[in-house]
Protein backbone atom coordinates (compact mmCIF):
# COMPACT_ATOMS: atom_id res chain seq x y z
CA UNK A 1 0.00 0.00 0.00
CA UNK A 2 1.33 3.62 -1.01
CA UNK A 3 1.22 6.26 1.78
CA UNK A 4 1.02 9.68 0.35
CA UNK A 5 2.43 11.81 2.79
CA UNK A 6 0.91 15.10 3.10
CA UNK A 7 1.79 18.12 5.05
CA UNK A 8 -0.81 18.75 8.34
CA UNK A 9 -3.49 20.38 7.96
CA UNK A 10 -4.04 24.13 9.09
CA UNK A 11 -6.56 23.31 11.30
CA UNK A 12 -4.58 20.43 13.18
CA UNK A 13 -1.47 22.08 13.35
CA UNK A 14 -2.88 25.53 14.37
CA UNK A 15 -4.70 24.25 17.46
CA UNK A 16 -1.68 22.43 18.70
CA UNK A 17 0.26 25.27 18.40
CA UNK A 18 -2.56 27.49 20.78
CA UNK A 19 -2.05 24.44 22.96
CA UNK A 20 1.49 24.79 23.55
CA UNK A 21 1.18 28.52 24.07
CA UNK A 22 -1.69 28.12 26.39
CA UNK A 23 0.60 25.91 28.61
CA UNK A 24 3.34 27.67 28.01
CA UNK A 25 1.78 30.83 29.26
CA UNK A 26 -0.08 29.19 32.03
CA UNK A 27 3.78 27.73 33.96
CA UNK A 28 5.13 31.46 32.97
CA UNK A 29 6.95 30.58 30.29
CA UNK A 30 8.08 31.97 26.64
CA UNK A 31 8.92 29.98 23.26
CA UNK A 32 11.60 31.48 21.24
CA UNK A 33 14.64 30.11 19.32
CA UNK A 34 17.03 33.10 20.03
CA UNK A 35 16.96 32.43 23.62
CA UNK A 36 18.64 29.38 23.41
CA UNK A 37 21.07 30.59 21.90
CA UNK A 38 22.05 33.06 24.57
CA UNK A 39 21.61 30.11 26.83
CA UNK A 40 24.10 27.74 24.57
CA UNK A 41 26.59 31.11 24.89
CA UNK A 42 26.01 30.83 28.53
CA UNK A 43 26.55 27.33 28.81
CA UNK A 44 30.42 28.06 26.26
CA UNK A 45 31.42 30.43 29.37
CA UNK A 46 30.36 33.56 27.44
CA UNK A 47 29.25 35.13 31.23
CA UNK A 48 32.78 35.18 32.15
CA UNK A 49 33.18 38.27 29.50
CA UNK A 50 30.16 39.45 28.34
CA UNK A 51 27.45 40.25 31.00
CA UNK A 52 24.60 39.37 28.66
CA UNK A 53 25.35 36.24 28.98
CA UNK A 54 26.28 35.87 32.67
CA UNK A 55 22.63 34.16 34.18
CA UNK A 56 22.35 31.04 35.68
CA UNK A 57 21.00 29.02 32.17
CA UNK A 58 20.11 25.73 34.37
CA UNK A 59 17.11 27.82 34.29
CA UNK A 60 16.58 27.26 30.51
CA UNK A 61 16.99 23.59 30.65
CA UNK A 62 13.20 23.09 29.45
CA UNK A 63 13.66 25.49 26.39
CA UNK A 64 17.05 23.50 25.23
CA UNK A 65 14.30 20.44 24.55
CA UNK A 66 12.89 22.92 21.82
CA UNK A 67 16.17 23.15 20.23
CA UNK A 68 16.58 19.48 20.68
CA UNK A 69 13.19 18.74 19.05
CA UNK A 70 13.79 20.91 16.18
CA UNK A 71 16.85 19.01 15.29
CA UNK A 72 15.17 15.56 15.70
CA UNK A 73 12.13 16.64 14.15
CA UNK A 74 14.08 18.63 11.10
CA UNK A 75 15.42 14.85 10.78
CA UNK A 76 12.54 12.63 10.92
CA UNK A 77 10.61 14.83 8.56
CA UNK A 78 13.52 14.86 5.76
CA UNK A 79 14.80 11.67 5.91
CA UNK A 80 11.08 9.36 7.21
CA UNK A 81 8.16 12.08 5.94
CA UNK A 82 9.61 13.72 2.65
CA UNK A 83 8.92 12.66 -0.52
CA UNK A 84 10.34 14.51 -3.94
CA UNK A 85 7.75 17.03 -4.69
CA UNK A 86 7.15 19.76 -6.98
CA UNK A 87 6.59 22.97 -5.33
CA UNK A 88 3.35 24.35 -6.69
CA UNK A 89 4.51 27.93 -7.73
CA UNK A 90 3.15 30.87 -9.78
CA UNK A 91 4.73 30.64 -13.02
CA UNK A 92 6.14 34.15 -13.47
CA UNK A 93 7.92 33.15 -9.97
CA UNK A 94 9.40 30.04 -11.89
CA UNK A 95 10.48 32.81 -14.86
CA UNK A 96 11.91 35.33 -12.33
CA UNK A 97 13.71 32.50 -10.45
CA UNK A 98 15.24 30.75 -13.97
CA UNK A 99 15.88 34.32 -14.48
CA UNK A 100 18.35 34.62 -11.60
CA UNK A 101 20.18 31.12 -12.42
CA UNK A 102 17.43 29.16 -10.54
CA UNK A 103 17.71 25.72 -12.97
CA UNK A 104 14.81 23.53 -11.42
CA UNK A 105 12.59 26.08 -9.78
CA UNK A 106 9.66 24.71 -8.29
CA UNK A 107 11.21 21.00 -8.36
CA UNK A 108 12.18 20.71 -5.35
CA UNK A 109 11.87 22.15 -1.75
CA UNK A 110 15.77 23.25 -1.42
CA UNK A 111 17.16 24.55 -4.77
CA UNK A 112 20.69 23.14 -5.14
CA UNK A 113 21.74 27.08 -6.43
CA UNK A 114 21.25 27.74 -2.72
CA UNK A 115 21.76 24.27 -0.28
CA UNK A 116 24.82 22.57 -1.95
CA UNK A 117 28.29 21.91 -0.58
CA UNK A 118 29.40 23.88 -3.24
CA UNK A 119 27.38 27.04 -2.77
CA UNK A 120 27.44 26.75 0.52
CA UNK A 121 31.79 26.77 0.56
CA UNK A 122 32.08 29.57 -1.94
CA UNK A 123 33.04 32.77 -1.36
CA UNK A 124 30.12 34.28 -2.30
CA UNK A 125 28.08 31.23 0.06
CA UNK A 126 30.32 32.29 3.12
CA UNK A 127 30.17 35.41 2.82
CA UNK A 128 25.96 35.30 2.61
CA UNK A 129 25.88 33.43 5.74
CA UNK A 130 28.25 35.23 7.46
CA UNK A 131 26.77 38.25 7.04
CA UNK A 132 23.18 36.74 7.19
CA UNK A 133 24.20 35.37 10.56
CA UNK A 134 25.52 39.19 11.85
CA UNK A 135 21.96 40.25 10.82
CA UNK A 136 20.01 37.63 12.30
CA UNK A 137 21.93 38.44 15.40
CA UNK A 138 21.73 41.68 15.82
CA UNK A 139 18.23 41.95 14.52
CA UNK A 140 16.95 39.42 17.01
CA UNK A 141 19.12 41.22 20.12
CA UNK A 142 18.08 44.65 18.80
CA UNK A 143 14.14 43.27 18.81
CA UNK A 144 14.52 41.63 22.07
CA UNK A 145 13.56 38.15 20.35
CA UNK A 146 13.08 36.01 17.18
CA UNK A 147 10.67 35.50 14.75
CA UNK A 148 9.09 32.37 16.15
CA UNK A 149 9.51 34.17 19.98
CA UNK A 150 7.82 37.30 18.66
CA UNK A 151 5.17 35.70 16.23
CA UNK A 152 3.96 32.97 18.34
CA UNK A 153 4.16 33.81 21.99
CA UNK A 154 4.48 37.90 21.51
CA UNK A 155 1.43 37.93 19.56
CA UNK A 156 -0.80 35.68 21.53
CA UNK A 157 0.16 37.39 24.77
CA UNK A 158 -0.95 40.70 23.34
CA UNK A 159 2.33 42.15 23.45
CA UNK A 160 2.30 45.36 21.01
CA UNK A 161 6.14 45.39 20.72
CA UNK A 162 5.73 42.05 18.96
CA UNK A 163 3.18 43.38 16.93
CA UNK A 164 5.54 46.03 15.70
CA UNK A 165 8.83 43.63 15.68
CA UNK A 166 6.38 40.59 13.52
CA UNK A 167 5.07 43.66 10.71
CA UNK A 168 8.88 44.69 10.83
CA UNK A 169 9.74 40.98 9.92
CA UNK A 170 7.46 41.04 7.16
CA UNK A 171 8.60 44.87 5.66
CA UNK A 172 12.16 43.57 5.84
CA UNK A 173 11.46 40.22 3.88
CA UNK A 174 9.65 41.79 1.32
CA UNK A 175 12.93 43.89 0.87
CA UNK A 176 15.04 41.14 1.03
CA UNK A 177 13.18 38.73 -1.67
CA UNK A 178 12.43 42.26 -3.90
CA UNK A 179 15.29 44.18 -3.86
CA UNK A 180 18.12 42.35 -2.34
CA UNK A 181 17.63 38.83 -3.42
CA UNK A 182 18.36 40.04 -7.51
CA UNK A 183 21.17 41.78 -6.64
CA UNK A 184 22.54 39.20 -5.16
CA UNK A 185 21.72 36.30 -7.01
CA UNK A 186 21.37 38.37 -10.63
Amino acid sequence: MDVILQPWPWYVTGPLIAIIMFILIYFGKTFGMSSNLRTFCAIGGAGKSVPFFNFDWKDQKWNLTVVLGAVIGGFIAQYFLSVPTSIDLNPKTVEDLSQLGFENAGKSLLPRELYSWDQVLSLKGLSILIIGGLLVGFGTRYAGGCTSGHAITGLSSLQRPSLVAVVGFFIGGLIMIHLLFPLIFG
